[in-house]
């Protein structure tokens, strides 16, 4: 799972998770139920874990909603326009003011480009189903699982130039965002603004990754 997840995820964490739900397996398994242990472990464990992830994604449902709506708006936008949305289009296609939307960028300053909710849809396979994560895969092959890596680099390269070099000084260069807005000549509100809109179109451009 950890191949797969942010660096925010604390491994030890999971890993402690992940115990708890062998032990819970264990007080529960019945061999009556035909089952082989294993299978029905793995299944409690994975629960467990995903039940941790659930617990740490701390995003409000309603800054949620707002942010797929932004996603939402800049995927009707690019598919009508054939282009990179700007922010006064992207506010007007969500029937808001440019304000109202920059205020929506700024409340929905943690977003990610991966959410629990990613992981699972009623309606299709799992995130983590959809990938082999056997013992024998290579973890250096998954890490440089070349399909979405390069998804990655050419969603980025798609960004308007300066959400593009706010990313790089972000998570490349490692500065703050204060740095990055004393080097743009914004405030540091700006500058989380363009974050939350780059991370939108990012996570717009990489669905199905």
């Amino acid at each position: 799972m950890m191949l797969k997840l942010p660096g925010s995820v604390d491994v030890d964490d999971l890993i402690q998770a992940g115990m708890i739900g062998l032990l819970d397996a264990a007080s529960r398994y019945d061999e009556l139920r035909g089952a082989q242990f294993e299978t029905y472990a793995a299944q409690r464990i994975r629960g467990a874990m995903l039940d941790e992830l659930r617990g740490a994604d701390w995003l409000p449902r309603s800054m949620r909603r707002d942010t797929r709506r932004i996603e939402n708006a800049i995927s009707k936008l690019q598919q009508k326009l054939g282009r990179t949305p700007t922010e006064t289009e992207i506010a007007k296609e969500m029937s808001v003011s440019l304000t109202e939307y920059q205020q929506l960028l700024q409340e929905a300053r943690g977003a990610q480009l991966v959410y629990y909710e990613d992981f699972h849809n009623e309606d299709e396979e799992g995130f983590f189903d959809r990938h082999d994560y056997s013992t024998d895969a290579n973890p250096l092959e998954l890490l440089q699982d070349e399909r979405f890596r390069s998804a990655l680099v050419e969603a980025i390269q798609r960004l308007p130039e300066r959400e593009r070099l706010l990313m790089g000084m972000h998570y490349e260069q490692e500065m703050n965002l204060r740095e990055i807005g004393e080097v743009m000549g914004v405030s540091e509100s700006r500058v989380c603004q363009l974050h939350s809109q780059a991370v939108a179109r990012l996570r717009t451009i990489l669905r199905g990754h």
